[in-house]
């Protein structure tokens, strides 16, 4: 396939043009469900029967690291991940990030509250700890805050994706702050870890942006053949404390994930090329970093 046939492909699955999948493509799909359903069945009875006699339990995240081996992903993971009062703030690109981070930090995620409602993946979402926020609801930040405040002072991990979306894995957008009120000021002890993600060559395939919906994503990725690298690099932590307020805190993250993600490209970022609307960007133009919203990740959980 030619540069200019692969472009004009990711094209078309951005404006939201299903992509055809063949009959190996669906034997693909099966056998990763398959999996997934299998280990499910062997770990969840493990799961409760260890929060018996036990507050917390590793099968969670043992899973995670399991579907994220068997979707096709191979993570090839740099520097060490705090395990304990910690945000980790992190560039997103496809909900693959989610089972990666998680699989190797064990950390829980921020997620749109729809997601709580939807079978199988809310339950999954609530026995990694999921934290639900409701974006249009403006009105309810301080209890959101409040519960992301709870989750840290229990000795949480907790993810946030600031960009509010995922893009291509080229570009990074300007960060949303509201969430990082949870640090001002931050909670005692409490470090903040920009996290870097990078698919490598393969990175516009596998980004889920545009139009595409996200069972079309769901389905190119299980039903594609072999595997495909991804570099999780979690980057040096710092005291928030110095840096004054959410802006600071969240400019200070970007510019560590900007400078270690242009490395791993070993050229500049380029600017994202699709219009984003529940996070007010517009290609070509700057986007508006403290829009109205909560969500962390308007795709994905």
């Amino acid at each position: 396939m030619t540069a200019e046939s692969a472009a004009a492909r990711r094209a078309a699955i951005a404006a939201g043009q299903a992509e055809p999948i063949s009959l190996i493509g669906w034997l693909r799909i099966a056998r990763r469900a398959a999996l997934l359903i299998l280990s499910l069945i062997v770990l969840v009875p493990l799961h409760y029967a260890y929060r018996t006699v036990h507050y917390g339990s590793p099968f969670p995240m043992l899973f995670l690291r399991w579907a994220t081996w068997v979707v096709g992903a191979r993570v090839v993971r740099h520097g060490v991940p705090l395990r304990r009062d910690v945000f980790f703030i992190s560039n997103h690109v496809s909900w693959v990030d989610i089972l990666a981070i998680a699989g190797a930090s064990g950390t829980a995620f921020v997620a749109k509250a729809e997601a709580a409602d939807v079978p199988v993946i809310g339950w999954l979402c609530r026995l990694n700890r999921t934290v639900f926020v409701r974006r249009e609801n403006r009105n309810g930040v301080a209890g959101q805050i409040n519960a992301l405040r709870e989750a840290l002072a229990d000795n949480w991990s907790i993810t946030v994706f600031p960009e509010g979306t995922t893009t291509d894995g080229q570009s990074l957008l300007p960060f949303k702050t509201a969430l990082l009120r949870v640090l001002e000021p931050p909670p005692p002890g409490v470090l903040v870890q920009p996290v870097m993600l990078d698919y490598g060559k393969i990175a516009e395939w596998i980004g889920w942006v545009g139009v595409e919906h996200g069972l079309d994503n769901a389905k190119r990725i299980l039903a594609r053949r072999g595997t495909f690298p991804l570099h999780l690099h979690f980057l040096e932590p710092f005291d928030p404390g110095p840096h004054p307020g959410r802006k600071a805190i969240a400019a200070e993250s970007r510019r560590r994930i900007e400078i270690a993600l242009e490395a791993a490209l070993g050229k500049p970022l380029r600017p994202f090329a699709h219009d984003v609307g529940p996070v007010r960007y517009v290609a070509g133009q700057n986007g508006d970093p403290d829009s109205p919203g909560l969500d962390s990740s308007d795709k994905g959980l």
